[in-house]
């Protein structure tokens, strides 16, 4: 196992960038796709069955879901990110103490956060949005969704890990085991047993399960770079402070964008009843169809940057950052183009017999897809600083999308133009944060030539004037 580490660390180090790319975020897509396959899939399950009152009842939720995934993100993301770079500076133990306590972390907090949302299930789902016909239904998901809950915690976080430490592929199947059989699963509970939105659930906690158990099964059976020890299964707090340090952009994004949702769904509710909610339920699952591939591929190649500014490897950093965004720019273009040609088609794949959804559905789309070509390039460039464990610009250029322009967009817009200002508000804020990113990337990119030459021409005084005259 010494020599498979020693070879990853050196593939990292030294192999061509756009392979590397490649090795790392094909898995991470793969894995990501699937992983939106939970939600997207029991919504186009229910849509069919039950109607637009089952995939309103679900978007209701839906906050809920994203705040488990916050933390699992919080955790997993920020362990993910300080092994990368403890494996690239070579200090194997140190890693994994991380790896140690961030499982300890997973399987508290996860149990904390059931037991808080089982004793609150009434009155939060009607802040987030419920009205009287959906509550039932939203109540009767949310509360088995709550039930398996740490496998969630521990099976989306410690997968980060194992792509931390360069193994993506096992990543990638553990996403595939759960998707898949979420979608068997849901099939058979739905249609088979007619168990209605509760099936849902049902097969979604047990596809989080067995995920977990896979997980975990690579740890215990030694295939691992990283072993989990007993004496690193004791909280350490500077190190529990370092996890959730580097971990918070992408919490505070996922917390955001669950206060975010519910906002949505109240404003939906106020300007558009529960149609609007229905609705936005499938603008949702197409958006995030287009978008986990472009989070696989920040995934795939944080550790490829991590590793590389651990090593002080700039070129290499800065070539993994321009190639991530590229092919994520790619993806949404491809995205947009499906958008605005099919929306229909889309929407008919969650339901052929409400023709009320079938006429508001593809004007949603196609508003809410006015600026997705420029997002791709947003979220990589915002999560390129979380890799280089700069996790504060990572937050505040993460959160510019959703917090700072958003929000308050959802707030004013619907004022002047009704319905059409709430799906308004979302390429807006798409365009104004793509603009502060680019602007804040620009500089960081600079500073990067300049610790490339300071690391290849060493410290003489030919190349001090250089680099004062490049500095930004």
């Amino acid at each position: 196992m010494a020599h498979s580490a020693t070879r990853r660390s050196q593939e990292l180090e030294s192999a061509r960038i756009s392979v590397l790319l490649l090795k790392f975020s094909i898995p991470a897509i793969v894995g990501m796709v699937v992983q939106a396959t939970y939600n997207v899939v029991d919504r186009i399950f229910i849509g069919q069955a039950i109607g637009s009152l089952g995939i309103a009842a679900i978007t209701v939720a839906f906050p809920v879901m994203l705040v488990l995934m916050a933390f699992g993100m919080l955790i997993g993301f920020g362990a993910t990110a300080l092994v990368s770079l403890r494996l690239g500076s070579r200090q194997k133990a140190e890693a994994e103490r991380i790896f140690g306590n961030a499982l300890v972390l997973l399987v508290g907090v996860f149990l904390a956060l059931a037991g808080a949302g089982f004793l609150s299930l009434n009155p939060l789902l009607t802040a987030l949005g419920a009205s009287a016909d959906v509550l039932p239904l939203a109540r009767a998901y949310l509360r088995i969704i709550l039930f398996g809950a740490v496998f969630q915690g521990v099976g989306f976080g410690l997968n980060n890990v194992i792509r931390g430490e360069g193994n993506p592929k096992v990543a990638m199947f553990t996403m595939l085991i759960g998707g898949l059989l979420n979608i068997v699963l849901d099939w058979l509970f739905i249609f088979g047993f007619g168990w209605g939105i509760e099936g849902a659930a049902l097969a979604t906690i047990l596809a989080q399960a067995a995920s977990a158990a896979w997980v975990l099964a690579y740890f215990f059976r030694g295939r691992s770079v990283l072993k989990l020890r007993v004496e690193n299964l004791r909280l350490d707090w500077p190190i529990c402070r370092m996890i959730l340090a580097v971990g918070s952009p992408p919490f505070a994004m996922q917390l955001a964008a669950s206060l975010l949702q519910a906002i949505l769904n109240n404003q939906l509710s106020a300007y558009g009843g529960d149609l609007a909610i229905s609705v936005m339920g499938i603008v949702y699952s197409v958006v995030m169809m287009s978008l986990m591939p472009i989070f696989g591929i920040t995934q795939g190649a944080q550790p490829i940057i991590g590793f590389n500014y651990g090593a002080r490897q700039f070129d290499r950093v800065k070539r993994a950052l321009v190639l991530a965004i590229v092919a994520a720019s790619s993806i949404a273009l491809l995205g947009f183009i499906l958008a605005m040609f099919l929306p229909t088609q889309l929407v008919l794949l969650f339901n052929r017999d409400d023709p009320a959804l079938a006429s508001l559905g593809p004007h949603a789309i196609r508003v809410c897809f006015l600026m997705l070509p420029v997002v791709g390039f947003q979220i990589v460039s915002a999560n390129y600083f979380q890799a280089v464990g700069k996790p504060a610009t990572s937050m505040f250029l993460s959160l510019s999308r959703q917090v700072l322009l958003l929000m308050p967009g959802l707030l004013i817009w619907p004022r002047f133009f009704g319905l059409d200002g709430v799906w308004m508000a979302i390429p807006i804020s798409d365009l104004g944060s793509s603009l502060i990113t680019g602007a804040w990337l620009l500089v960081e990119l600079r500073r990067l030539d300049v610790k490339h030459l300071k690391e290849n021409t060493g410290p003489n005084p030919g190349d001090a004037v250089t680099m004062t005259i490049e500095l930004p």
